[in-house]
């Protein structure tokens, strides 16, 4: 069974530890925290909780808390504590109210024997009992829901994220110069990683003087993350910067999440700014921003993915394929719960290769031939699971943007308006009501994320091949200067994002009846495990 006790945090109550059933040689899980509205806590696992706290005591960190609460269970075991006190650092770093003394080290994912049932534990039991001793408020949804959760720089991290971290510390710790691109497909955890890595470098004493920044191309995510980082301890919102940003100062390292948003002087809505910029740098007008991160700072670290550029001013891939840099690749899947077999099936499609029958079991995939119906079913699992919306391709013109009509895309009749803004959009109060472009949704997680693909792609079933349809494409500067193939290949990339944000689930709408048929083609290859919305 399962108890939470709460002993005082002073030399009477490690007594009482002392002589507690589970106080000693037993694993436990335990929360020290500052009785005054719960504001600090640090969080740790051991199988002797007499001494730890003994040693904890010894902190002057510490020793300003007041309780310390023992979670304990006759079925524990290592394993199951360490994932335990994962889980509850991952959390409670997500409760608004409550400062975290921990720092990030170590939390890394493992499996072990009856797993599920320690997590259900954790779900629904410890943590109910944790509300009910009023250590947390929140309910485990509403957190994981969360930006405090999703960009926490509290996660565990798979084997080939953990062993990199590890990596770069020992180089820039020996005083190496470093320049890392750092690959990954959608859902591979680069932004996870980049968060990680920032603040486990300011923790350690070799790196905790260095001037570290990260940069965040696109604008709605940079503001995410700075809300973030302004309620986590040791970081600071003024770590994260744009483009522009890096050119006020030298950096020690500078580390990129997103690069392939990074932009060149190509179709920009400013030219005398970004010439400024290359001015003040006293570098020659072409140069990129990535040449701005390079100049700006002694080490460099990329987190890149060449099918998510999306337009002509997005760096083009050949400048990072030449880039002189560590080339590594996050390969484990973290963000889709159909895998690398959904991620797979999403790239087979747009590449018309390993067209092989779908037998993603444990994802929702469904094609809709109501549109009406699959918006109805997102706004469905909105209210169960929160975070769901609706997505679309850039196929019709922005009319509300500038107040001249009531609504920018009509299909079968339905009305249906852009997304009302570009910073914060999924978190806001009426997206659940509007359509989201690929500008506010690029680097976010959803739950269930419903697509519409635009009748500016069809498919030529005698060719075998996409057909773009340059007319019905409204991103006037995603399609300025841009060739028929390059064009085709940013469209396919925005489908590819799109339909790669849902975690546990992706609905899609096809406009073109063409490229619905070629979708149907190669989905009811798995129709054994899969079901068709009509």
């Amino acid at each position: 069974m399962t108890q939470i006790i709460t002993f005082p945090f002073k030399q009477e109550g490690f007594e009482k530890i002392k002589n507690y059933h589970f106080g000693k040689n037993w694993p436990v899980v335990y929360i020290i925290e500052d009785i005054k509205g719960c504001k600090e806590m640090y969080i740790g696992e051991t199988i002797n909780a007499y001494y730890r706290s003994k040693q904890h005591f010894e902190k002057p960190e510490r020793r300003k808390l007041k309780n310390i609460h023992i979670i304990s269970d006759q079925e524990y075991n290592k394993s199951a504590t360490l994932d335990t006190e994962s889980w509850l650092i991952q959390y409670i770093s997500a409760e608004e109210s409550i400062t975290l003394q921990n720092g990030n080290g170590g939390l890394k994912n493992h499996n072990y024997f009856d797993r599920e049932k320690y997590k259900t534990k954790f779900e629904e039991i410890i943590w109910q009992k944790l509300r009910n001793h009023k250590l947390v408020t929140n309910d485990l949804q509403e957190l994981k829901n969360s930006d405090l959760f999703k960009y926490s720089p509290y996660k565990t991290l798979s084997d080939d994220q953990l062993l990199l971290v590890k990596e770069i510390y020992k180089k820039l710790k020996d005083g190496q110069d470093i320049t890392y691109l750092i690959n990954g497909k959608p859902g591979t955890g680069k932004t996870v990683l980049a968060i990680y890595l920032l603040k486990y470098l300011k923790e350690k004493e070799a790196t905790e003087n260095l001037e570290i920044g990260l940069v965040v191309p696109m604008t709605s995510l940079r503001k995410t993350i700075k809300k973030v980082f302004s309620k986590v301890k040791g970081l600071k919102s003024s770590m994260i910067l744009g483009p522009n940003d890096v050119t006020k100062k030298k950096y020690d390292l500078l580390i990129v999440d997103e690069s392939h948003r990074l932009q060149q002087r190509l179709n920009l809505a400013n030219f005398k700014s970004y010439d400024d910029t290359n001015k003040k740098l006293k570098l020659p007008k072409e140069s990129t921003q990535l040449d701005w991160i390079l100049n700006s700072s002694k080490n460099h670290i990329f987190l890149y993915d060449q099918n998510q550029t999306i337009r002509p001013a997005d760096i083009n891939r050949e400048i990072f394929s030449n880039l002189k840099a560590t080339k590594r690749e996050l390969t484990s899947q973290m963000r889709v719960e159909g895998g690398e077999e959904y991620i797979s099936f999403i790239e087979g499609i747009f590449e018309n290769v390993n067209l092989n029958p779908v037998t993603f079991k444990d994802y929702d995939f469904q094609i809709y031939d109501d549109i009406g119906k699959m918006i109805t079913d997102i706004k469905t699992h909105n209210k169960i699971h929160g975070l769901s919306r609706v997505v679309a391709g850039y196929a019709w013109p922005w009319h509300t943007k500038k107040k001249k009509e009531k609504f920018d895309i009509k299909i079968n009749g339905l009305e249906l308006v852009w997304n009302s803004k570009t910073e914060g959009w999924v978190e806001s109060e009426n997206s659940i009501n509007e359509i989201g472009c690929i500008h506010t949704i690029q680097g976010y997680d959803l739950n269930y994320t419903g697509v519409i693909i635009g009748p500016e792609i069809s498919y030529d079933f005698e060719n075998t091949k996409f057909i773009i349809d340059k007319n019905k494409y409204m991103d006037f500067n995603g399609k300025r200067s841009a060739s028929p193939e390059e064009l085709e290949q940013y469209i396919i990339n925005i489908y590819k994002t799109l339909l790669t944000r849902g975690i546990k689930g992706t609905y899609v709408y096809i406009c073109d009846e063409n490229l619905r048929k070629y979708f149907m083609n190669v989905f009811m290859k798995g129709k054994k495990y899969q079901k068709v919305r009509v």
